[in-house]
């Protein structure tokens, strides 16, 4: 099972209370992009930043997960969701969510490790 990348998912509040997500996502956009990040995605409630130099190193910001029912601590792409999960299920983690085929063009599945840390295991269609 190839691993693609590893990104942190941080929670981020609506900024200024209103709701509206855009003043938090600015204010990481920001705070990041000092440590040589680029937003690479924003989709509103989730936002990835890359480094330009070595694209994998990324940290995502999130207000919430859109449709699995908790927001997942990390998040690992690998080369075939459907073989992770089956080997995970065999294991007996508990799956949180999934498996899934986003809107957004990603198949993915929850997982929760023995931390009780939920791992948002995906790849890209």
């Amino acid at each position: 099972m190839s691993v693609r990348r590893v990104v942190p998912n941080i929670v981020t509040g609506t900024g200024d209370g209103t709701g509206d997500a855009s003043a938090a996502m600015r204010a990481n956009a920001a705070f990041y992009g000092l440590l040589g990040l680029d937003e690479v995605m924003n989709q509103g409630w989730i936002m990835t930043l890359a480094s330009p130099s070595h694209p994998t190193a990324q940290v995502s910001i999130m207000t919430a997960d859109r449709t699995g029912p908790v927001t997942p601590d990390l998040s690992v792409e690998v080369e075939d969701v459907d073989a992770v999960y089956a080997a995970v299920v065999r294991s007996g983690a508990e799956i949180v969510y999934g498996p899934a085929d986003e809107e957004w063009g990603v198949r993915r599945f929850f997982v929760r490790d023995p931390n009780g840390r939920v791992i948002n295991v995906l790849s890209h269609g």
